[in-house]
């Protein structure tokens, strides 16, 4: 489910194509540690998830690993949804995290120097851990 493209967003329910709608307009963004968009002009990776949901009714935690410990989690081979939320690290710490929006692609703010971007949610040597679903599955 998913397109992975700003201007064909599908969701599942209304919560997740309101989170993907505000990640898909932060695009070009810069990261900034720390940043939450609002004052700071850019996002870092959790600043930008978090503001996502925000946007879209929903409080998540501020970083990254505790996003990611919030959950609900998506069960290891069920298929992702647009909205996920996607997870880097390891068990024991999570350093990243990025929304998917369908097709293999997640937006995130991947890192110093890089602007707020679509990529592929899994690449070479990458440490994902797995996903969250804070949207929930029901269709509305």
């Amino acid at each position: 489910m998913g397109t992975g493209d700003c201007d064909a967003i599908h969701a599942t329910n209304s919560v997740a194509l309101a989170a993907i709608n505000y990640v898909c307009g932060q695009r070009g963004l810069p990261y900034v540690w720390g940043g939450n968009g609002e004052t700071e002009g850019g996002f870092d990776c959790s600043g930008l998830t978090s503001a996502a949901y925000k946007a879209a009714g929903v409080t998540l935690p501020r970083t990254a690993d505790a996003q990611f410990r919030a959950g609900p989690r998506v069960p290891d081979g069920q298929p992702l949804l647009p909205g996920d939320l996607v997870f880097y690290g390891t068990s024991a710490f999570i350093h990243h995290v990025g929304l998917y929006i369908g097709g293999g692609m997640m937006i995130d703010a991947p890192d110093f120097g890089q602007v707020v971007q679509i990529q592929p949610y899994r690449y070479k040597g990458d440490d994902y851990v797995g996903a969250t679903r804070p949207a929930g599955s029901v269709a509305s």
